[in-house]
């Protein structure tokens, strides 16, 4: 099994990760212009910091607007129609209870006894999900796949599928798009924008972005020609339903036909025809909700985690699942290889990512997920600690997110870290993958930004020439770009029956790293 304690050390302070050439992560000493030049000369890509100051934040407080007109008498129906619309059925009930002398003691006494019961109820479903307690900033703050989304100016970052294009949003609400080939950075923004917790280019597609905010799903159509900087809010389809809110994810199906949309809240992940604004819910009993969503890249499948101790892989097919339990906590995040025939996934509370594989479900196994009967562990990231000349440096943990770039031959895992702690880094560990003939894991090093930043999201460029491109958000405002120099090769095997490939670590003696050659 493939271990942190087989990497090189993490790059020492005032140093960063610059990129990685013969198969070495290369560091250099931090400068102002160092990250700049490299954007510049090798990437030309656009340079990005927005600093928290520059954001024009407003309040989150949600108040009624009823405060602001001058008061006058309504009648006990009116307010309770106004209290239905408001807040269902509980709201209702609270107002008739609460209308002394104006309704029926026989009706009045009924309200209190249906209050205390949905109340009741309520207090039950929330002893058994304890996430539906929590507010809907409070609720995406916890499911993200961002390390802090609820204090940092980045919030959710999107790579177009096909173009050097992509999308961040930021913590006032507003979403920029900036693409390479050109300098107009449309700046879009919509009055039911609110806590966008992710957002989703559609494939075979320039113009289309999907954005999972906290009360819709809002497709944004953004002209690529347009010199506008402030596209209308005209631009932007609403797609809601009821109960699904707050939404935190959206994924479209590779070939753009279908959305997926989830909240944590609902137990449906909802399939969108964005052209009808029309929805098929897809249910299933348990989980309390649908917290993660991934597609397979070859369309074939779909991962819905839950905020319970079970996720769920979909085919697409027949739309049928399989239920997987895991032992301590939630799925917390999950990849696809980019053939869509093994799924990494780590679960909360635990140290180690896990590997799923999927067999070809054709001809007979038609309506069949065909996935392995166990999963295996592939890697241990437990914390780990390295010498340096600061002294002492962990490094590892709880698995925050993951992603695997196109070429199948880099993981980047980003930890959740203690950021209060300055002998716990935050930083990102880049394995070398390989999926055939067989899947293997190598080390290959971490990523480290400025001193006492660390990494927010983490995200590979869809389609990078000379090996591959990992864009990194940082908390502080700034997105950097990593590269991966490498030729796209498959790794000499040993034949079936030899030992499996070793790794010599710091200390010189051999270990052995994951490979399924291993029975």
């Amino acid at each position: 099994m493939c271990s942190l304690s087989l990497f090189p050390p993490p790059p020492p302070n005032s140093h960063l990760t610059l990129r990685e050439v013969n198969n070495e992560l290369v560091f250099g000493p931090m400068c102002d212009n160092c990250l700049s030049t490299l954007h510049s000369q090798d990437l030309s890509l656009p340079s990005v910091f927005i600093a928290q100051e520059t954001l024009k934040m407003h309040s989150r407080l949600e108040h009624s607007a009823k405060t602001a007109f001058i008061h006058h008498e309504e009648t006990v129906w009116k307010r309770s129609i106004n209290a239905w619309r408001n807040s269902g059925l509980s709201g209702l009930f609270d107002e008739i209870a609460n209308s002394d002398g104006e309704v029926p003691k026989l009706l009045q006494a009924a309200s209190c006894f249906f209050l205390a019961v949905f109340r009741w109820v309520s207090s039950l479903h929330g002893s058994l999900y304890p996430h539906l307690t929590l507010s809907s900033e409070d609720m995406l703050a916890e499911f993200s796949q961002a390390t802090d989304w609820a204090r940092c100016p980045l919030r959710a970052f999107a790579w177009h599928p096909h173009t050097s294009k992509f999308a961040v949003a930021l913590l006032d609400d507003s979403i920029k798009v900036y693409n390479a080939k050109s300098e107009t950075v449309p700046i879009l923004k919509h009055r039911l924008q609110k806590s966008v917790a992710m957002l989703a280019w559609k494939p075979l597609c320039a113009s289309v972005l999907a954005v999972a905010c906290q009360s819709c799903v809002l497709i944004w159509h953004v002209d690529p020609t347009s010199l506008s900087t402030r596209p209308s809010s005209g631009c932007a389809q609403v797609l809601t339903h009821p109960g699904h809110s707050p939404v935190s994810c959206v994924a479209w199906s590779p070939i753009g036909g279908m959305l997926l949309s989830a909240s944590p809240v609902d137990t449906s992940m909802l399939v969108w025809d964005v052209s009808t604004e029309n929805c098929i819910p897809l249910q299933r009993v348990g989980g309390g909700g649908v917290t993660f969503l991934s597609w397979s890249p070859d369309g074939s499948k779909v991962v819905a985690a839950t905020p319970s101790p079970v996720f769920r892989v979909w085919e697409t097919c027949m739309w049928t699942c399989e239920r997987w339990p895991t032992l301590k906590g939630r799925c917390q995040t999950a990849c696809w290889s980019p053939d869509g025939s093994r799924l990494l996934f780590t679960v909360e509370g635990e140290s180690v990512i896990y590997s799923l594989q999927f067999s070809d479900t054709g001809g007979e196994l038609l309506g069949q997920v065909g996935g392995s009967k166990t999963a295996s562990v592939v890697a241990d990231v437990s914390e780990t600690t390295f010498e340096a000349d600061e002294g002492e440096v962990r490094v590892g943990g709880e698995v925050q997110s993951m992603a695997w770039d196109p070429t199948g031959e880099r993981l980047a895992v980003l930890f959740k870290g203690e950021s209060e702690n300055p002998a716990t880094r935050t930083l990102i560990a880049v394995f070398k993958t390989n999926n055939s003939p067989v899947f293997q894991l190598l080390p290959c090093g971490f990523v480290k930004g400025d001193d006492g930043v660390w990494p927010q999201l983490i995200s590979f460029h869809p389609h990078f020439q000379g090996g591959a491109l990992l864009t990194v958000c940082w908390c502080d405002g700034k997105i950097t770009y990593i590269p991966f120099y490498f030729v796209t090769a498959q790794l000499s095997w040993p034949s079936q029956g030899l030992s499996p490939v070793f790794f010599r670590n710091r200390g010189g003696r051999p270990q052995e790293l994951f490979t399924e050659f291993r029975q």
